[in-house]
């Protein structure tokens, strides 16, 4: 079975499309729950009828648009964690370029404009990987799905609500123990499978939760393990903004020249072990007091390999000045680097200039012994995160109080990330395509350990941070009029603090201690055969790899004589600091047939970022810290609205002023320069906010037992968002290309569609489907970074009393990031098929097989030019395992 979507050609036929998939029924269900004195909308997919009647009673009675996935639906998806599970919600896609979820999408908006939330506050989350930075997303990789009990997704803002997401707010709520059976016991082990590796791993969670026979005291604590061996094939293009000038054979010469600094056969693995803690103790002495602390810990240990077999054009260019003096009868006039090229290909960009994209490529300088180089990473990372939550709730028939306070840190990085470089000197001729990375080696034999020796090294040592705690208050007033039931206001504080710091360990190749080696020396053989589903037939799909542990005993011996020198890199330090003080007062409505709420939100936003800047003093670069401070006030109001027409058909409607801050390394003034491509990006503490006028308008049909056909339009003003900006810069005195991120100068119209659909047909034989069309209006040629026109999740299922089956396929259309190389980043459609299946094999114990990917799809990116950026293969992964219940 397979599934196209038809192109569409004017906005005129997509919503035509999109409103003919309600007669379809390509659409999903949003069933509810309630918390509190809250109703919210829930996802229940078990085909269990009477649990989807249920579910659909509460859904009539919601007061607020929100989707949510409960316990029992996480367990039984086939996802290991958060990201994966919020995918099945309609309106919601994930960024899989790992393999599964880490970052999520919410109608149409970059991650960046979404928030997570654990029990309604924020969790501190870091990043491994040297290229990653803080950032306003939630790092979903730390979080297994069986800490949750429910998810739940704000999709329209309420003043009660913490401000900063413009797409959708998704809120964690773990388990208490008051909640459960006064002695419940759960556990869980399976192993899986994962294709590209070929490896099998265990994984093994466990609940307990014991109260007091009385229900007044509890403690709950779980532990999830999981390990998991991850291989990523890769075939890669490094773009850049610079601009070169190719000159061929005959002295041709073409100027204002975009170029690949270089590109790569990737194989990136990695032997990761997560564990993720919860420990709740609940306190209820009273029917009107309840107290809980709750503790999270999460620890992600990665040891990381990552090797590249690199062709390299822009990286052997050299100035103007130089080409001269060494090709007197090939002499240029520009003022651009020199690419020496053959027979060169090229295409033209969106912003009008030429591309390089083909050609046989000799290193521009001829006494330098470049042009191929494999580039071999051993990594040993980690990201650590912890919460620590007081909450204590007062309630009365006329009044509830609320205090909630907190810290949450987090730390990722890496204790070694150790990167060798061993080069040679030979011609390559390169192929670049939408599709393909196609390259040969005229002059030696990527299978020949000894063609490459080592000309440098380094190790970079960093530490992100992420350190938060907060404290609010609210009251609720209980007021049984007419038309307002209840007022709630409340303060809230929040102090967060984000630091990034890296030492730089670089060869010194003048120490006594230094020799050549060569590769042979280290040699690991041959790499597997790579890009099984992603090379084309110029691909290079093996060469020769170096063994990390022979390299080990090799080449460090030297680093720990004195070759290897360390130095703090002022570049990459940056620290920033938000204190939020946020006030809000919100009036909720209940009336006959129409309930809701209104109200509004006031924040105060101290910002600042400190850098270090450097300046050059007679040749000698010297540093100053440096602070940059900015406060800004808003005001966001915000208006739900429900009316039921009938027992079989609800309205809703919203309108809100939403917004999101800049991500934190936008924000910052530090400068980052990537060792392998020589190009850097650097913050801007002068960014703005940016904000969006929302409404909102949907309708819920009920049109038999169990079943649910609904449809929601809404529109996004939005008044900026960033979009990146290259100029050249002396950076501790050499020329290089800075990326620095910007406000648009006008904003983007987003309107979207969205359709959901729940049906049992027959007996525990039923579908759950949903789609997502948004379309996006900018006022340039660019596309709104992080949308995609297009998201459908289809589900069938089939469950009785032994027996449950569910094969689901999610859809994402092709998305757009930042800009590159004179056009924009975008990334192909994607679609995955998932499938799991369970057997009760009595009341305790029940067997279970998973599915993941099962067809293997790819990612791919490129440019909406057609330059290649990287196209990746994760494989599929499979599961069995068995979980006890008492």
């Amino acid at each position: 079975m397979q599934i196209t979507l038809p192109a569409f050609s004017t906005k005129k036929n997509k919503l035509a499309y999109s409103i003919s998939l309600i007669i379809l029924g390509a659409s999903a269900d949003a069933l509810a729950q309630t918390d509190n004195n809250k109703v919210e909308e829930e996802v229940l997919v078990t085909g269990i009828r009477s649990s989807l009647i249920a579910a659909l009673d509460s859904k009539r009675n919601s007061t607020s648009i929100i989707d949510a996935i409960n316990s029992e639906d996480i367990g039984k998806f086939p996802d290991k964690n958060v990201a994966d599970s919020l995918q099945r919600i309609p309106g919601i896609s994930v960024d899989r370029i790992w393999g599964e979820g880490r970052d999520i999408f919410v109608r149409g908006t970059d991650s960046t404009m979404n928030r997570t939330l654990m029990n309604g506050q924020n969790v501190s989350s870091a990043y491994w990987w040297a290229n990653d930075n803080a950032s306003r997303g939630f790092n979903y990789s730390i979080l297994a799905s069986e800490l949750v009990s429910a998810l739940e997704v704000y999709k329209s803002p309420q003043a009660r609500h913490d401000e900063g997401s413009i797409g959708g707010m998704v809120n964690v709520i773990t388990r208490k123990p008051l909640d459960l059976d006064p002695l419940t016991i759960q556990a869980s082990a399976e192993y899986q499978y994962s294709e590209l590796p070929d490896e099998w791993d265990p994984q093994i969670s466990a609940l307990a939760s014991w109260s007091t026979p009385d229900q007044t005291f509890g403690v709950l604590a779980s532990i999830n393990s999981q390990k998991r061996t991850v291989r990523r094939d890769g075939l890669e293009a490094f773009l850049t903004n610079s601009s070169y000038t190719v000159v061929d054979q005959d002295n041709n010469q073409t100027e204002d020249v975009y170029a690949a600094w270089g590109g790569g056969s990737a194989i990136f693995r990695q032997d990761r072990e997560r564990t993720t803690a919860n420990l709740t103790l609940q306190f209820k002495p009273t029917d009107e007091l309840d107290m809980s602390l709750n503790f999270v810990n999460s620890d992600m240990d990665m040891d990381n390999n990552n090797q590249n077999y690199l062709w390299i054009i822009g990286g052997t260019a050299v100035s103007a000045d130089d080409w001269n003096a060494a090709n007197p009868t090939r002499m240029v006039t520009s003022g651009n680097e020199v690419i020496d090229a053959t027979n060169p290909e090229f295409v033209t960009t969106s912003d009008g200039r030429q591309a390089l994209v083909g050609g046989v490529f000799n290193s521009a300088d001829p006494n330098a012994p470049s042009g191929v180089a494999i580039e071999p990473i051993y990594r040993k990372a980690y990201v650590e995160s912890q919460v620590v939550d007081f909450d204590l709730e007062y309630e009365t028939d006329s009044l509830t109080g609320h205090f909630q306070a907190g810290v949450t840190s987090a730390k990722g990085g890496s204790s070694e990330d150790v990167g060798y470089w061993f080069e040679a000197k030979s011609r390559t001729e390169v192929t670049l395509g939408p599709d393909l990375v196609e390259v040969d080696y005229l002059d030696i034999d990527p299978t020949d350990h000894s063609v490459l020796t080592m000309g440098s090294a380094r190790d970079w040592v960093r530490e992100m941070t992420d350190d938060e705690w907060y404290m609010q208050g609210d009251l609720k007033f209980n007021l049984n009029a007419s038309f307002i039931s209840s007022i709630e206001t409340g303060l809230k504080y929040r102090n967060h603090v984000i630091e990034n710091v890296r030492d730089n360990g670089t060869t010194d190749n003048t120490d006594p201690s230094w020799r050549v080696i060569s590769m042979d020396e280290v040699s690991g053989g041959l790499t597997p055969t790579l890009h099984q589903e992603t090379a084309t037939s110029g691909s290079l799909t093996q060469y020769a790899w170096i063994d990390g542990g022979l390299a080990q005993q090799v080449i460090h011996p030297m680093f720990d004589a004195g070759s290897m020198v360390y130095g703090f890199d002022y570049n990459a330090y940056y620290e920033l600091t938000e204190k939020i003080s946020a006030a809000y007062v919100q009036a909720n409505i209940e009336a006959g047939d129409l309930t809701g709420n209104f109200g509004f939100r006031v924040i105060q936003t101290e910002q600042t970022s400190k850098a270090y800047q450097g300046s050059d003093e007679g040749g000698t670069t010297t540093y100053s810290l440096v602070s940059q401070d900015r406060t800004y006030t808003d005001i966001l109001p915000s208006l739900n609205l429900i009316y039921n027409v009938s027992d079989e058909l609800i309205l809703r409607g919203a309108a809100s002023r939403a917004m999101a801050r800049p991500t934190f390394t936008n924000l910052s003034a530090n400068i980052v320069i990537n060792a392998t491509s020589g190009v850097a990006s650097a913050g801007n503490p002068e960014l703005e906010p940016t904000y969006s006028n929302q409404l909102e308008f949907g309708g819920e049909w009920y049109f038999q037992e169990a079943s649910i056909l609904s449809a929601s339009i809404f529109y996004k003003d939005l008044d900026t968002y960033v979009i990146s900006e290259t100029q050249t810069e002396n950076i501790d005195g050499e020329n290089i290309s800075v990326t620095r991120p910007s406000n648009a100068a006008e904003g983007a119209d987003l309107l979207g569609l969205e359709l959901q659909w729940q049906q049992e047909i027959y007996k525990g034989l039923g579908v759950i489907t949903n789609y997502t069309w948004t379309d996006a209006d900018t006022p340039n040629e660019l596309e709104l970074p992080g949308n995609s026109e297009n998201q459908m999740n289809i589900a069938g299922y089939y469950e009785n009393d032994m027996f449950g089956v569910r094969l689901s396929y999610n859809y994402r259309d092709e998305s757009y990031g930042g800009q590159i190389s004179g056009s924009q980043q975008r990334t192909e459609a994607y679609g995955q098929w998932d499938l799991t299946a369970n057997a009760t094999i009595n009341d305790m114990f029940n067997v279970y097989m998973t599915g993941v990917n099962l067809t293997n799809e790819t990612v791919n990116i490129s440019t909406s030019d057609g330059l290649p950026i990287g196209f990746y293969e994760n494989g599929s992964r499979y599961s069995v395992g068995v979980r006890v219940k008492f």
